[in-house]
Parts: structure tokens; sequence; C-alpha cells
């Protein structure tokens, strides 16, 4: 289900504070999956279940599916589990640096609204700052996880990574798109590509150890990145 919201309209981009894990789980120590656009949440709800060691937090600008999500959580009383309801690109940059070192052990964005104008490539997901917020919180090692039914919204978000200089992709991943999900779980949206015969694209990144970018070089970059 793609229901387009405008992430940049006045109401979006009101700041929201974020709880912080002591509030979200029973055992905030463990380490955190964020899903960036985590839509209906079924994902999470089966990874939650699937591997009760990680915590997994969900954040969707669609309150709707927040509140379905959430809803079915209370139902299976899943405790390292919770989907918020937020604009990524402004609340969870001041989450994410109030995070304890280490906490954050993977964020995966998973087939994002493509908004396929141009004009309007300006409310796509992955913007320099989140990215920047997200490579300070992962330490090294830790990973970042992208996929896209569509080409035309991967190739930009993995220049944009690749221009940040604070990923580098595992040695043994093919180039330029990764064959597999690593992770035991597909969404709805995959499994719904998967079954049309439709191509995934997937590039699984790591955090290494390079410093981050001044933000004003990397909008750049992104700029330059736009077709």
């Amino acid at each position: 289900m793609r229901q387009h919201v405008n992430p940049l309209s006045r109401f979006h981009q009101r700041p929201l504070a974020l709880p912080p894990p002591a509030e979200l789980f029973a055992d905030p120590a463990r380490p955190i999956h964020l899903d960036i656009g985590c839509a209906r949440g079924r994902f999470l709800l089966a990874m939650a279940e699937a591997q009760p060691e990680n915590n997994y937090l969900g954040v969707e600008i669609r309150r709707p599916l927040v509140e379905a999500a959430e809803a079915e959580r209370r139902a299976l009383e899943l405790s390292n589990l919770h989907v918020l309801f937020c604009n990524a690109n402004v609340s969870l940059e001041h989450w994410l640096a109030c995070l304890e070192p280490g906490l954050l052990g993977r964020v995966s964005i998973q087939f994002p609204d493509p908004w396929f104008k141009k004009r309007h490539h300006k409310r796509r997901v992955l913007q320099p700052a989140l990215l920047l917020a997200l490579a300070s919180a992962l330490a090294p090692g830790r990973e970042l996880f992208l996929q896209s039914d569509v080409q035309a919204v991967i190739e930009p978000m993995v220049q944009l990574v690749e221009a940040s200089g604070c990923f580098s992709r595992p040695a043994a991943d093919a180039r330029p798109w990764r064959g597999a999900n690593p992770l035991p779980v597909a969404s709805e949206r995959e499994t719904h590509v998967l079954q049309q015969g439709l191509p995934v694209y997937r590039v699984l990144f790591q955090r290494n150890r390079q410093p981050l970018p001044a933000l004003a070089l990397l909008e750049h970059a992104a700029a330059d990145n736009r077709p």
C-alpha cells in the first residue's frame, strides 16, 4: 500500500520528542534494529518474534498504520517492539544522538515511497542530515540495509551513502546489487514484488571508521547526484 503523505507539510515538519529506549522496551540494553518507514509493521512483528534477543523500533509517517501496528503488538504482548509515528527527517536526529554508544545495531530502509517527480525528490526519506545522524549512531561494523523495487529510487540512496565515506560494503557482496536479503524475514512489499517475478535491488552497508563529513559537503554531493 502506498498512500503518500507529504513529509514537507507544516504538520509533518513539527518535531516530536520520541521516547527513550527505557520507555519503549522491557530490556532497553538489547541492540536496536531501527526500521525507517515500517508501514503496517508486519515485518517488525515477525522479526520481534523470530529474534527476541533484539529490540525493534519502527517509525512511520502514516499514523493509521502506526496505530494498527501498535494494536497488534499489544495483542501479541511483544515487549521488544515499538512502532512510533513521526517524520524520520524531523524527529529521529535528536533521538539517535541521545542513544547510548553501541545500542543501535542495525538500520533498514525498505521500499521507501518513490516520489518519482523531480520536484518531489526532496520528499524522499534518505536525506543527508538523516544519513549523518544514522552514521553517528552506528558503531563500526553495524549495518545499514537498503532495498527497493525501483532502481531509480535506490541508486541515489546508494550514491549518497557512498559519498558520505562512512560506510563500506561487505567484501563478499556482489555489485551493484546484493542477491539475497540478509534478514530472516521479508517485508510484505518484498514478498509481493518477488511473487510478481520482478527484481529487488538490495545493498548492505557496514559502518566503517571514517569520520563524518560536513553536512554541506554531503548536501552538495546529493545535489550533484539528482537526475
